[in-house]
């Protein structure tokens, strides 16, 4: 993935998150909960691109 492309998809979840907690009416703790959701998932995805977190590595049971 380029750079550009990272940016990109960066700032389209920054605007998104942003228009969803100014326009959407909803409790402040709602909001809340989502926004850690999304950092979190951001988080994993930049460290999956960045060949620091390998998701094929994680094994559930036996």
């Amino acid at each position: 993935m380029d750079l550009i492309q990272l940016v990109l998809v960066l700032v389209a979840v920054g605007v998104g998150l942003w228009l969803i907690n100014r326009f959407i009416p909803m409790d402040s703790k709602i909001k809340q909960i989502l926004n850690i959701v999304v950092v979190i998932v951001v988080v994993l995805w930049l460290l999956k691109v960045f060949g620091i977190f390998d998701t094929s590595t994680i094994h559930i049971g036996k």
